[in-house]
C-alpha cells in the first residue's frame, strides 16, 4: 500500500491561517480570522444529512443512492445492463465485469478515475483492510474509467494490493447510473477534504488527470462501491457517491462484506 507523500501544502490552499473572512453584523462589517479548515469551510458547507438505507438492502450498509428510486435501477435491470460490459486487467485481458463476482464475493470500489487524489485515499483505506477481506474470502477489486496504461500507473504509483481494472468505454459507470457533473465535483465538503487529504500527504496525479480520455469526460464522473456475489444477480450493497469524496465508513464495509 502506498504511503502518502509529504510535501508543503500551495500558499494558494492556505487560507485556514492567514485569511480573514469579511462578515456583515447588524448593518457593519467586521473581519473574522479563520483559524481551521473545519471552521472555514463550515460556513460554506450545508447542513450533513443522514444517509439513508434503502430497503432494498442490509441496514448495515449506508447507501447515498438506492436502487429503487425514480432516477435508479433495478437489480434485474443492474445485472442485465452489466452483463455483457468488459473490463481489462493490467495485462490487458478483457474480462467481463460481472465475472468478477459471478464464483466469489468481492468489494469493488468503482474510482472517479485513475489519477483521483479521492480515489487514493479511498484505495488506502479499503487495502488497510484486506487482510481481514482474505480471511472472509471477499475479495478487492477497483475499476477506473480509463485505458489500461493508466490502470497501470496507478497500481505502481499506490502499490494497491487488490486487482485493479479499467473501463476505457466508461460502459460500467453509466449502466450502474454514477452522479455525474460540475455540481457534484465542486462541493464545499469536496473542497475541504482536498485540503485535509493534501495535508496528510495524498496527491493528485494531474498527467493522469489530464490524459485525453480523462479530459473528454471532464474528470466530472463519480464512482462507488459494490459488494456482491456469488452469484452475478446477487448484488448485496451498494454506495453512490452523491459527490468527491464521498466515501462510507469504512467499517459499515467491512460489515456488509465479511460479518
Amino acid at each position: 500500500m502506498a504511503m502518502p507523500i509529504r510535501a508543503t501544502l500551495p500558499a494558494t490552499a492556505d487560507l485556514a491561517g492567514k485569511r480573514f473572512m469579511r462578515r456583515r453584523s447588524s448593518g457593519s462589517v467586521t473581519a473574522t480570522r479563520i483559524r481551521n479548515f473545519d471552521q472555514a469551510f463550515r460556513l460554506f458547507s450545508p447542513p450533513k444529512e443522514r444517509i439513508r438505507c434503502s430497503r432494498f438492502f442490509p441496514p448495515l450498509f449506508a447507501v447515498s443512492e438506492p436502487i429503487g428510486g425514480a432516477s435508479a435501477v433495478t437489480y434485474e435491470d443492474l445485472t442485465n445492463s452489466l452483463e455483457n460490459v468488459e473490463v481489462f486487467d493490467v495485462i490487458g485481458k478483457a474480462i467481463r465485469i460481472t465475472d468478477l463476482w459471478r464464483d466469489r464475493k468481492a468489494v469493488i470500489a468503482f474510482a472517479r478515475h485513475f489519477g483521483c487524489v479521492f480515489c487514493r485515499k479511498r484505495a488506502d483505506l479499503l487495502a488497510s483492510k484486506k487482510e481481514l477481506m482474505d480471511a472472509a474470502g471477499v475479495a478487492l477489486v477497483l475499476v477506473g474509467p480509463g485505458t489500461v496504461e493508466q490502470a497501470k500507473a496507478f497500481v505502481e504509483q499506490t502499490k494497491f494490493e487488490g486487482e485493479v481494472y479499467a473501463d476505457p468505454t466508461h460502459s460500467s459507470y453509466d449502466a450502474i447510473k454514477f452522479a455525474y457533473g460540475v455540481l457534484t465535483t465542486f462541493t464545499p465538503s469536496a473542497g475541504k477534504k482536498i485540503l485535509e487529504l493534501y495535508l496528510e500527504g495524498y496527491r493528485q496525479d494531474w498527467e493522469l488527470s489530464f490524459k485525453k480520455n480523462t479530459v473528454e469526460r471532464g474528470g466530472w464522473q463519480q464512482g462507488g462501491i459494490i459488494i456482491a456475489g456469488p452469484g452475478v444477480n446477487n448484488i448485496s450493497c451498494i454506495h453512490k457517491d452523491k459527490e468527491a469524496g464521498d466515501d462510507p465508513p469504512i467499517e459499515d464495509i467491512i460489515k456488509a462484506c465479511c460479518q
